[in-house]
């Protein structure tokens, strides 16, 4: 099938590749020129496992093109799919001038029947509003459905091509037999394409991802609980686990979600319903305790140095928001770097994929340092705060003949307390004493 992807981000860039991956003659636009000649030399924006491999085999396979050209690519194309940033506003809703900017664009640019596809994050009754735009420039007929993605950082190429499910939301049954077709070959393989109207479409991915927030949010505050009351939340969450009815997903306890996705969309839900006069108070409380839980981590820091940390050096282990990205925002890093910093410690951080993005949120106020033991030279505390893997099994006796007082706060919870005691380290978690 021929197929146009417009932006070329994180969603736009996975789903080209993984399109052409299929089989299809995709073309990917975007209007940054930069961008579209590094993608052409196989250099990649964004980190992501496997990515890098299926952009390059297949703009080797012709099957996969980066342009500017976007007259050329809707012409060629029957399907055209829209994956262009939707940032949060002011007032937490979704900004949609770039998805709108598309619409008024590629209306005039029609020249036969298409299937117009919102990728992107968008509200409900966005896909009535690009609709209302491209007709309002064109005659020729054309259908807008919704096609929200569920794409974890990390594992997105994964879940594009081993979906849990593969939402449609359409008002027409002549694009949602085109849209079932290009996406066939994964339906094959056992993974459900639901069919629903464009509206629940729309809201289902609002939906979901606020529910997996408000589950790690229940999860840190119940850790806090365990902790208080002398508990192990690790015991506890083993426990309520084994209900079936619970699942073992997102219960784990740390510093909370970040990421481009869960605190936008939460936020983005918040403001439907209160613009609809809906109650929001669970979904406001969930975004609440995730910034509490960064908190509550400065707070065991400053709680072991007397309140008093002028002049400290910590090592930082991870600053991505989650392992296997290089993506920080909303990261939990840069909340408790910057506090340490504005109380007078000193940071050395080590990540293995994040340092560019964490030039740009740090500069020079903090050293990056060539490995993650480097970090730890004269160090007084090891901050955990993003379990990469190789950061799980570290070697101990090595890490305390670096550090200066032997002293590590994990903040993703990887550690065994006992273990550690017995070696001679000061250990600090979330979740219990």
């Amino acid at each position: 099938m021929k197929v146009c992807v417009i932006g070329v981000g994180y969603v736009g860039l996975v789903a080209g590749a993984c399109f052409a991956e299929l089989g299809n003659d995709v073309i990917c636009v975007d209007n940054n020129i930069e961008k579209l000649n590094k993608l052409k030399q196989g250099i990649i924006p964004i980190y992501e496992p496997n990515l890098e491999e299926l952009i390059k085999t297949n703009v080797k396979e012709n099957r996969l093109i980066f342009t500017n050209n976007l007259d050329g690519a809707i012409k060629k194309s029957l399907v055209c799919f829209i994956a262009v940033s939707t940032p949060q506003s002011e007032d937490g809703s979704a900004d949609l001038k770039y998805v709108y900017q598309v619409a008024n664009e590629i209306a005039p640019l029609i020249d036969d029947y298409k299937v117009i596809i919102n990728k992107s994050t968008v509200p409900v009754g966005s896909a009535e509003e690009v609709t209302k735009i491209i007709k309002s420039k064109t005659n020729i007929e054309f259908d807008v459905i919704s096609n929200p993605e569920f794409l974890k950082q990390g594992n997105a190429v994964e879940d594009f091509l081993k979906p849990d499910r593969i939402i449609i939301g359409s008002n027409s049954d002549r694009a949602t037999k085109i849209i079932k077709d290009l996406y066939e070959p994964i339906e094959k393989t056992g993974h459900p394409i639901i069919v629903m109207d464009i509206k629940s479409a729309e809201l289902t991915k609002y939906a979901a991802n606020s529910f997996l927030a408000l589950k790690i949010s229940y999860a840190n505050q119940i850790a806090n609980i365990a902790q208080a009351l002398g508990a192990d939340y690790e015991m506890v969450r083993l426990g309520i686990c084994s209900d079936e009815r619970i699942g073992n997903k997102f219960l784990y306890s740390g510093l909370g979600f970040g990421g481009s996705c869960f605190p936008k969309d939460l936020k983005a839900l918040t403001k439907i319903a209160k613009d609809n006069n809906c109650d929001y108070s669970l979904l406001e409380a969930t975004s609440k305790i995730n910034q509490n839980q960064r908190k509550i981590f400065i707070e065991k820091i400053l709680k072991r140095f007397n309140n008093n940390i002028k002049g400290k050096t910590f090592a930082v282990w991870g600053l991505s928001f989650k392992p296997k990205t290089n993506d920080m925002r909303e990261a939990p890093s840069i909340t408790i770097i910057n506090e340490l910093l504005s109380l007078g410690a000193k940071i050395k951080a080590y990540d293995p994929k994040a340092f560019e993005c964490a030039k740009f949120h740090f500069g020079d106020k903090i050293t990056y340092s060539s490995s993650a033991y480097c970090a730890l030279e004269n160090a007084d505390g090891l901050l955990l705060l993003t379990e990469w893997n190789e950061f799980k099994h570290p070697d101990f006796d090595k890490i305390k003949g670096l550090m200066k007082q032997a002293i590590i706060f994990d903040g993703r919870n990887q550690y065994n307390t006992l273990n550690l005691e017995e070696k001679g380290f000061e250990y600090f978690c979330i979740g219990k004493n």
